[in-house]
């Protein structure tokens, strides 16, 4: 995977957006022209999120004709320089394990303890179709 681009592979961008979008229909299963609409800005979300991913990221799109002329001798296209901050800031080694990525982490996994420690507060509104006003963040 190294040097070779990690981008422009569409069969991947039809085939999990296919399948994203038909696990949420089956799940769904829209009846009203509120729900259909719902379903049609979530099929537009995930094309766009694998359109991104695999396809052609909007970032470098935008920025190619700069970056060429800033960086000529770098491939954006490949998997590492697709890490822009990384490849910008000039940081060396893996792309993973740079400051900003281990930072993005955890933000996440803090993200996640949050969402969890508030868990049993916000069942419990929805499960009493009320507003959920105690807990952590009220």
């Amino acid at each position: 995977m190294h040097g070779d681009s990690a981008y422009g592979l569409w069969t991947l961008v039809v085939i999990n957006s296919a399948i994203f979008i038909f696990f949420a229909f089956s799940f769904t299963k829209p009846q009203t022209k509120t729900d259909w609409r719902s379903l049609g800005a979530f099929s537009a979300f995930v094309i766009a999120l694998f359109t991104e991913m695999y396809g052609f990221p909007l970032t470098i799109y935008f920025l190619s004709g700069w970056l060429a002329e800033k960086y000529p001798s770098i491939d954006f296209l490949s998997h590492e320089n697709g890490h822009l901050l990384h490849t910008l800031m000039g940081f060396e080694g893996d792309p993973h394990f740079d400051p900003l990525h281990i930072a993005s982490n955890l933000f996440i996994v803090v993200g996640f303890f949050l969402l969890a420690s508030a868990w049993s507060v916000l069942h419990k509104a929805q499960q009493t179709r009320s507003l959920a006003t105690t807990g952590r963040d009220a």
